[in-house]
């Protein structure tokens, strides 16, 4: 009775487009929320706590920092331990979140909570799709798989529509925070039901008794195997393409470092130059989410006739020429335009990079895919406080969106070097 009871409270959800839906929910709420909702709600954030753009610029970059150590975690996880950490830190994610609806709290706890928000992103975003990915079929890999990832662009999207809706009825970013999290909880649920089928034996009496029969000296020997196992791994990944992952990898960290400018202060920019526009902010980060949730598809067909590393040659070239648009046209025009190049941009940047790296040595994919993660992470972590120490007292945001084209433009040079590199060897 009470198993039955249990199986229908707690089933175990196996139909892949349902799996699916659960990623995409996943990646919305760790990315969307954990990530990008302070986008959104910056400017409220600016003027109810009175924060220059100096501090607002430190917080984005202490989430982004945390982003990176997540990946760093994300990659040291054992595979049988997967859908664990997974669900650890979607936790982390969710309370993190409603945590800043606790009134006057210190700078130093914005910046733990920012901090554990973004290692919760990290690891979340790459153990979802590890077991989100896995569990669809051979055939539908390529579908599902785009519908998982259309997450962040649903994420992005979400933070914007809340922020509006809430805005307007008179609310600020803690009550934003608030309903962001209270509307991630069934996420949870939702998770424990793509659990791995063999996940509820750690509650048998035999997965206790083994559990309690390990020793601190046998987790100390498996901490040391790990990292001896990680260096040997990391060794065997690079041998014979140290040169062409070094380029790719320094090309994602200028991606990381150009697109963060704008996905960090656009709304920002809207205030400042679109005064008698009140919500145009968000209007334009909405924008950025729908356009991230086209993209994949697109560039996906793209890729398919051209290759991937073409591709990301124009989305590079594309990303940079969009951050130099509100250079050139100080209105709306500027500003709408990087919205929609950005969206179209970032996240086909994303997959095709990821594809490409993982493609250099398929045996190692997920160690090159987290060497990468990390090399995006560092160049997101650099952009914000290159962009505040170059905006000055005047808040001028110019410069920033310079020098992230101009970083983007060695990036897509880097892109050209590794390609001539590869082809060399084929």
């Amino acid at each position: 009775m009470m198993t039955a009871l249990k199986s229908r409270i707690l089933p175990i959800i196996t139909n892949e487009i349902t799996i699916a839906w659960t990623g995409l929910y996943c990646l919305a709420v760790v990315m969307g929320y954990g990530r990008f909702l302070f986008t959104a709600t910056l400017p409220d954030i600016m003027i109810q706590l009175s924060l220059s753009t100096a501090i607002a610029g430190w917080l984005a970059s202490v989430n982004y920092i945390g982003y990176f150590i997540g990946a760093l975690i994300a990659m040291f996880v054992p595979q049988r331990l997967t859908w664990q950490m997974l669900m650890l830190w979607t936790i982390v994610s969710v309370f993190t979140t409603m945590l800043l609806v606790v009134p006057d709290m210190s700078l130093n706890l914005w910046y733990v909570i920012r901090l554990l928000a973004g290692i919760a992103s990290g690891v979340a975003m790459i153990l979802s799709s590890s077991l989100v990915i896995q569990s669809f079929s051979v055939e539908r890999r390529s579908v599902l798989s785009a519908l998982h990832y259309a997450g962040i662009g649903v994420g992005i999207s979400l933070s914007a529509v809340l922020t509006w809706w809430l805005l307007i009825l008179g609310y600020h970013f803690d009550i934003i925070w608030l309903v962001a999290g209270v509307s991630s909880l069934p996420l949870l649920w939702l998770l424990y039901g793509i659990r791995p089928i063999n996940a509820d034996t750690n509650t048998t009496a035999s997965g206790e008794t083994r559990l309690a029969n390990s020793s601190s000296n046998a987790a100390h020997r498996s901490i040391r195997q790990t990292y001896i196992n990680f260096k040997r791994s990391l060794y065997e990944a690079v041998t014979g393409h140290t040169k062409a992952i070094m380029l790719l990898s320094a090309s994602y960290v200028l991606a990381g470092f150009g697109y963060i400018t704008s996905a960090t202060f656009l709304p920002v920019m809207a205030a400042q130059r679109l005064t008698t526009q009140s919500y145009a902010g968000l209007l334009i980060w909405l924008l950025v989410g729908i356009f991230a949730m086209l993209s994949n598809p697109l560039w996906g067909a793209l890729a398919k006739r051209i290759g991937e590393t073409k591709t990301l040659m124009g989305l590079t070239l594309l990303q940079a020429f969009g951050m130099l648009l509100p250079l050139w046209s100080k209105g709306a025009f500027g500003l709408y335009a990087n919205a929609v190049i950005l969206g179209l941009t970032f996240v086909g940047m994303v997959s095709m990079t990821l594809n490409i790296i993982k493609n250099i040595n398929p045996a190692y994919s997920n160690l090159l895919i987290g060497l990468a993660t990390l090399a995006y992470a560092l160049g997101q972590f650099i952009g914000p406080l290159v962009t505040v120490a170059l905006a000055g007292q005047d808040d001028n945001f110019n410069a920033g969106l310079l020098v992230a084209a101009i970083g983007l433009l060695v990036g897509l040079f880097l892109i050209i070097l590794f390609s001539r590199q590869r082809n060399s060897y084929s």
